[in-house]
């Protein structure tokens, strides 16, 4: 929250929005490769934020997959998918409500 606000471009992995953030941080002991829909985390090899609404090209059928292992540290609430509108290479911005 200390980072925010952030602006910055957007990448897409199937039904993953990522993007870069200014922030430093291992893995966590916890830190999982399948996720659930809505699930909010962090990347530490790409510095990303990213949130998950359903499977990705490194998924195995119908579960979400994340291509490493992320640190996750919140939810969505409400349809994750209203995301799939954003496209890749798309500027946003992340702030505090």
């Amino acid at each position: 929250a200390a980072a925010l606000p952030v602006d910055s471009e957007t990448g897409r992995f199937g039904d993953e929005l990522f993007f870069e953030i200014p922030v430093i941080s291992k893995l966590a002991v916890d830190a999982r490769q399948t996720v659930q829909a809505g699930d909010i985390a962090y990347w530490p090899p790409g510095r990303a934020f990213c949130i998950f609404w359903g499977p990705t090209p490194a998924s195995l059928g119908t579960e979400i997959r994340a291509a490493s292992r992320v640190n996750i540290i919140g939810r969505v609430t409400g349809d994750p998918g209203v995301l799939s509108v954003i496209r890749e290479g798309e500027v946003i911005r992340v702030e505090k409500a």
